[in-house]
């Protein structure tokens, strides 16, 4: 039987379109459907639409009555002739993800079919090679359900009352801590903009880095100013390592930079602030930005890992990039000095020779700790163990 449905009165200018799109849909292209209205000149417009849509079209009388039969166009026709598909959303299927985004994809979600004619949007960074991580979507998922708000997460109502000293190396570890934080949020941020939507997940890692970098600050500044302080000291060879980073301009080494070698150091440097901490308050932000900062580092690891396995040639410009930054900060003075000993202070506990000898040995003990991790997310990326340990080895001063 010849499908048909009745518009009646309604008009194309009143949505009877979807009445014919919705019958058109349920049968195969090269099938017709049957028509009829009762509306003024429902037959012209109905013409007129299928000739905007691609679905041709014929005037018949059956038994007396007007009926407009209309053929389903091909699936291409109409203002989808010539229309691009952009992957799959999910990208476990096969082909999901391009390996080079077209800058006609624009801003369309993965998946979408594109209509021809779209305006071509450039982004610098749109392949795949570039930027993507097979994990980015876990990765993601486990940064959203581990957010934390800072106004609940922390008690900043516990109480305690540090001696002058002690609560001033608390501050200037803190200041030293929130300017390496910036420059954590504006790596990510920067390339953020530059990653074609196609590779949204990547996107999605990027943005939330961003959010927990930002969060750090939040957290860190409102400590500093808990007992009525102003930050310490900030140092232009500190500002100087960390503008080395902000110029990289190759995102995968960037995230090698900051991710891998200087947030995985900063990962350590957390972990000894909440061991040696004087008050809840300082080890509470500890714990809670040590685990943002390992999710960075593992996101830095899972896409340099998948870039080094097709491109294993890579090694080369990672280690140039670390000799490279080792050289420009020659004449920099590395790690704030008072940061340092601020860092002595808190391990030692107590202003007394044998505890400031003890608070040194656990400092020194820190760097070496520092070293062998890099060492070993070194050597997971397929360095060897004398070229991880002498990469190693030359990772700033400044730790991040």
């Amino acid at each position: 039987m010849q499908p048909t449905i009745d518009i009646e009165a309604l008009g194309f200018d009143a949505g009877a379109h979807l009445l014919v799109k919705h019958g058109l849909q349920q049968i195969a292209p090269g099938e017709s459907l049957d028509v009829t209205g009762t509306g003024a000149g429902w037959d012209g417009q109905l013409g007129a639409w299928c000739r905007s849509q691609g679905h041709p079209c014929a005037a018949l009388d059956v038994d007396g009555c007007k009926v407009v039969r209309v053929t389903r166009g091909g699936a291409s026709a109409g203002r989808w002739r010539a229309a691009l598909h952009s992957g799959h959303a999910d990208p476990r299927i096969d082909g999901a993800v391009a390996t080079q985004a077209k800058a006609q994809w624009g801003l369309a979600a993965r998946g979408a079919t594109v209509e021809a004619g779209s305006p071509a949007m450039q982004f610098r960074l749109d392949q795949k090679e570039e930027v993507w991580a097979e994990r980015a979507a876990d990765l993601y998922a486990q940064a959203a359900a581990a957010q934390w708000d800072p106004e609940t997460a922390i008690d900043w109502k516990a109480d305690f009352s540090l001696p002058d000293m002690v609560e001033d190396a608390v501050v200037q570890v803190l200041t030293y801590m929130i300017e390496n934080e910036v420059a954590a949020l504006v790596v990510p941020a920067r390339f953020l903009g530059q990653v074609h939507p196609h590779y949204r997940e990547v996107q999605a890692v990027l943005a939330i880095q961003v959010a927990d970098e930002a969060r750090h600050i939040e957290v860190f500044t409102r400590r500093v100013r808990l007992k009525g302080r102003e930050p310490g000291l900030s140092t232009a060879g500190g500002q100087s390592s960390l503008k080395t980073l902000l110029d990289e301009q190759d995102f995968s080494v960037a995230e090698f930079l900051l991710s891998v070698l200087g947030e995985g150091t900063f990962v350590s440097l957390l972990h000894f602030l909440h061991a040696y901490a004087p008050d809840p308050v300082t080890r509470q932000i500890a714990r809670l930005a040590a685990r943002d900062e390992a999710r960075h580092v593992a996101f830095g690891m899972t896409h340099l890992a998948a870039r080094l396995e097709r491109e294993p040639a890579f090694r080369t410009r990672l280690a140039n990039a670390v000799q490279s930054r080792n050289d420009a900060l020659a004449a920099s003075s590395g790690l704030n000095e008072e940061v340092f000993d601020a860092l002595i202070l808190l391990a030692a506990g107590e202003l007394t020779p044998g505890a400031i000898a003890a608070g040194y040995l656990r400092v020194q003990q820190l760097m070496v700790d520092m070293a062998e991790g890099r060492q070993s997310r070194l050597e997971r990326l397929g360095f060897s163990k004398a070229q991880a340990r002498q990469l190693s080895a030359l990772h700033t001063r400044n730790f991040m």
